[in-house]
C-alpha cells in the first residue's frame, strides 16, 4: 500500500462506524483507498461523472485532495477500465437507474453510491471486491443505509451483483433462470452463501 493512501486510512477515515452522510463519508474513502491502490475495478473517477467526481472530492476530502490524486503508472489501467465502461454503458445505466429509483432520498451521496455501484458491476469478481470494500458485511451495510428497500428485498442475502441483475430482467419480464424458485435451483450454491 503506498505511504500517503495508508495514511489517509488510518487517519480515520477509511472503516470508521458512522452513520448516515459520514459512514458515506468512509465509504468513500475506502473506495479511493482501494482504487489507488490498485484494488478493485473502477477507473480513476470511481464510475462517476466528472462533476460529481469533484464535488464529491470537495464535500469529503477538500484538505486531502493532493493526498488522493491517482498514481501515474495507473494511467494504462485506468484507460482500460474506462474503455470497459464505455463498451458496457447501455447495462451501466440501467444498473444506474435502478439504484438510484431505490435511493433513501436523504443525501446527494446516495446518487454518488449508485454510479459507483452500478461501475462495479462491471468488474469480473464479487462487487464488494470489486469496489474495494473491506467485505460482503460492508457492501450490506452500504445498501442498508442508502439504498433500503433493495436491503430489504435481498432478505435471502442473494450475492449483490446477481441480485442487481435479476431485479433488472424481473422489471423486463426476463427470466434469469430456469427453476421457479431459487430453492429448486441446482445452481443455488453460485448465488447465495459465502464470497470469501
Amino acid at each position: 500500500m503506498n505511504a500517503r493512501m495508508g495514511n489517509l486510512k488510518y487517519a480515520g477515515f477509511a472503516n470508521s462506524k458512522f452513520e448516515g452522510p459520514l459512514a458515506n463519508q468512509s465509504h468513500f474513502a475506502t473506495i479511493l483507498i482501494a482504487q489507488r491502490t490498485g484494488q478493485g475495478c473502477l477507473p480513476d473517477t470511481l464510475g462517476l461523472a466528472p462533476d460529481d467526481y469533484q464535488n464529491m472530492l470537495e464535500r469529503y476530502f477538500t484538505g486531502i485532495k493532493g493526498m488522493i490524486e491517482s498514481p501515474s503508472n495507473f494511467r494504462e489501467q485506468n484507460a482500460i477500465r474506462i474503455e470497459l465502461l464505455e463498451l458496457r454503458t447501455e447495462e451501466l445505466q440501467e444498473l444506474t437507474t435502478l439504484l438510484r429509483e431505490n435511493i433513501r432520498g436523504e443525501d446527494e451521496s446516495e446518487d454518488w453510491l449508485a454510479q459507483i455501484i452500478a461501475a462495479g458491476c462491471m468488474g469480473g469478481d464479487h462487487l464488494w471486491r470489486d469496489l474495494g470494500l473491506l467485505n460482503r458485511e460492508s457492501l450490506r451495510s452500504v445498501f442498508a443505509a442508502n439504498f433500503p428497500a433493495l436491503a430489504e428485498k435481498n432478505s435471502g442475502n442473494m450475492r449483490w451483483k446477481k441480485f442487481l441483475y435479476r431485479q433488472l430482467c424481473e422489471q423486463g419480464g426476463h427470466f434469469v433462470c430456469r427453476s421457479p424458485s431459487c430453492e429448486t435451483c441446482p445452481t443455488y450454491d453460485d448465488c447465495f452463501g459465502d464470497e470469501e
